[in-house]
C-alpha cells in the first residue's frame, strides 16, 4: 500500500528536521497563491465541466510525462500526442495509460514523481502502486471519480484552497471564459495575464496573422509601430478591466536596448513587409521590453520576464507534433549588461514591478541576487521549470537570500499545466523551504519566531504581495455583482 511520509523533504538532521516540522505546520494549511499558471480558464467554465479520462490527465498533455518517456524510446504516438499532419496516434486511452503504468518506476527521484504520486494518494486516494499490473484497476478507480461532481474542476478548486489563480493570455484573447466565471456566480478569484510573445516576436512565422488579429481584438488598425504600440496598450487595459495584475514576457535572452522612434519603425516596416532579420527580431524584442516596462510603471501591472528556454530543440518532434511536447532546453545567459538599459531608465522607479524568472542557475549569486538587491524595481522569481525540484529549490534560497534578501524575492508560483499538480508543487516548494530555514534556526542564525514569519512569507505573503492582488479586482467581477448577476 502507498503512503507519504509525513516527513518527507525535511533534512534527516534531528534538530533541522525538528524546527522544519514547527515551521512548516504554521504555514501547511495557508490558501494557495497561483500568479502564474498555464491551466486555461476553459476548465472552469461550467460547473459540470471535466478533466477528462486519466489518460488525458495525467499523460497526454503533461509535457513532464512525455519528456520521460520519450526519452526513453517511447513514441508520442503510443501516448495519444496528436500529429501535426493527422496521421495515426493512440486513442484507446487505456492502452497510454498502461504504457504510462508500466514505465511509472522512471520518475522515481524526481519532482514529477513526487507530484505524480501525491497526486494519485491525496486527490484521489488510491492506495495501490502504480505498476503495469495494477494500471487498468486504477484507470477503473480514477475513471469513477473523475465523473463524480467532487471531482470536477470547480470542486477540486475549491477543495485545494486555492485563493487567486492566473492563466496566461494572448492579447488577442477575448477571455470570455473569464467573463463566464466572473458572471456565473461561483465567486472564484481567476484572473488573466497579459502575454504578448506572439505580437512582438517579428520572425515568428505567424506574425502578420497575429497583427491582423491583435486588429481585430483593439479596433487600432496596425499600419505603424505607433498604432502597434496603442493596439497593445488598449488590450492591456482590457485585461486590466478583467482583473489582470500582471504581464509575462518570453525571450531567449535578457536583452534589451532602446531604439528611437525611427529605428522602430523601419524594423517594424520591415516586419509587416515579411523582410525581418533575426537581428531585427532581437533588437525589436529588446526595445519591447523597455516599451513593456514603461507601459507597467503608467499602468501598475507586474511585468514578468522569463529568460533562457530553447524552445522545440528536437526539430524532427516539433513538425511532426508541434510546441509543448517536451523537447525545450536551457541555454546559459547574462543579465548585468543586457539589463542594464532597462534598469538604468527604470529600475530606480518603485512604480515598477519587474519578477526576473531564469533557466541558468549559475546566475542566480552571480547577477541576479546582487541586481535584486540593489535596484527597488527588481525581484527575483521562484526555482523556474527544470529547477522546481527540492535540490533546486535549496539551491535557489543558498543563492539568493544571503545577497538579495528574502523580501527581494516573490516566494513561490507553480507554473503549471496540470491543474491538478498545484497542491503538490506547492506543498513541495513549502516542505523544502521549512527544511531550509530549519537550517538557519538549528544552526542559530534565526530563532523560531523569526524562521516562522519567514515561513509565513515564502509560503502565502511574498506572492500575495509582489503580484498585488490585494490592490486590483477585477472590475468586470465588480460590476457583475453590482448588477445582481452573481446569483
Amino acid at each position: 500500500m502507498w503512503h507519504l511520509d509525513p516527513g518527507r523533504l525535511f533534512d534527516a538532521e534531528p534538530t533541522q528536521r525538528a524546527a522544519a516540522r514547527a515551521i512548516f505546520e504554521a504555514a501547511a494549511e495557508l490558501p494557495l497563491i497561483c500568479p502564474h499558471t498555464h491551466v486555461h480558464a476553459s476548465l472552469f467554465s461550467s460547473e459540470g465541466a471535466t478533466l477528462g479520462t486519466p489518460a488525458a490527465v495525467f499523460v497526454v498533455h503533461d509535457h513532464y510525462v512525455l519528456r520521460m518517456l520519450y526519452s526513453q524510446g517511447i513514441h508520442l504516438e503510443s501516448l495519444g500526442v496528436p500529429r501535426v499532419d493527422g496521421h495515426w496516434t493512440e486513442q484507446n486511452h487505456r492502452q497510454i495509460w498502461q504504457v504510462f503504468a508500466e514505465h511509472f518506476h522512471l520518475f522515481r527521484g524526481t519532482p514529477c514523481g513526487l507530484w505524480l504520486k501525491q497526486e494519485l494518494i491525496q486527490v484521489f486516494g488510491i492506495q495501490q502502486r502504480l505498476t503495469g499490473e495494477t494500471a487498468q484497476a486504477v484507470y477503473d478507480e480514477l475513471e469513477e471519480k473523475l465523473a463524480l461532481p467532487p471531482f470536477h474542476p470547480r470542486s477540486l478548486f475549491e477543495r485545494f484552497n486555492i485563493e487567486v489563480l492566473t492563466t496566461t493570455d494572448g492579447p488577442t484573447d477575448t477571455l470570455d471564459h473569464h467573463k463566464g466565471i466572473a458572471a456565473s456566480g461561483w465567486g472564484a478569484d481567476i484572473r488573466p495575464t497579459f502575454r504578448p510573445d506572439a505580437e512582438t516576436n517579428l520572425t515568428s512565422e505567424n506574425w502578420r496573422n497575429q497583427i491582423e488579429r491583435l486588429v481585430l481584438a483593439s479596433g487600432v488598425t496596425v499600419r505603424s509601430y505607433g498604432t502597434f504600440v496603442q493596439a497593445l496598450q488598449a488590450r492591456r487595459q482590457y485585461f486590466k478591466m478583467m482583473g489582470a495584475t500582471a504581464t509575462d514576457h518570453a525571450a531567449c535572452s535578457a536583452y534589451t536596448e532602446e531604439l528611437s522612434r525611427r529605428e522602430a519603425e523601419t524594423i517594424f516596416q520591415r516586419g509587416l513587409r515579411g523582410e525581418a532579420t533575426d537581428e531585427d527580431a532581437r533588437r525589436f524584442t529588446g526595445h519591447m521590453l523597455m516599451e513593456f516596462a514603461r507601459m507597467s510603471v503608467e499602468d501598475g501591472l507586474v511585468m514578468q520576464l522569463h529568460i533562457g528556454s530553447v524552445r522545440n530543440h528536437n526539430e524532427q518532434l516539433y513538425r511532426r507534433f508541434g510546441p509543448d511536447v517536451g523537447a525545450d532546453i536551457p541555454r546559459p545567459l547574462e543579465f548585468t549588461d543586457n539589463l542594464r538599459a532597462l534598469l538604468n531608465r527604470y529600475g530606480n522607479d518603485s512604480r515598477l514591478r519587474l519578477i526576473v524568472f531564469t533557466l541558468d542557475e549559475s546566475a542566480y549569486a552571480r547577477e541576479l541576487a546582487p541586481l535584486a538587491g540593489h535596484y527597488p524595481a527588481l525581484r527575483l522569481g521562484p526555482p523556474w521549470w527544470f529547477h522546481d525540484s527540492p535540490n533546486g529549490i535549496r539551491r535557489h534560497h543558498d543563492r539568493v537570500v544571503e545577497t538579495a534578501g528574502l523580501q527581494n524575492t516573490v516566494g513561490f508560483n507553480d507554473d503549471a499545466r496540470a491543474f491538478l499538480s498545484i497542491p503538490a508543487r506547492h506543498d513541495v516548494w513549502r516542505r523544502t523551504a521549512a527544511s531550509w530555514i530549519g537550517g538557519l534556526i538549528a544552526g542559530g542564525l534565526v530563532d523560531l519566531a523569526a524562521g516562522k514569519e519567514m515561513m509565513l512569507d515564502v509560503a502565502y505573503r511574498l506572492a500575495k504581495r509582489a503580484y498585488r492582488f490585494d490592490e486590483n479586482r477585477s472590475e468586470f467581477l465588480v460590476h457583475t455583482k453590482r448588477e445582481g448577476r452573481d446569483d
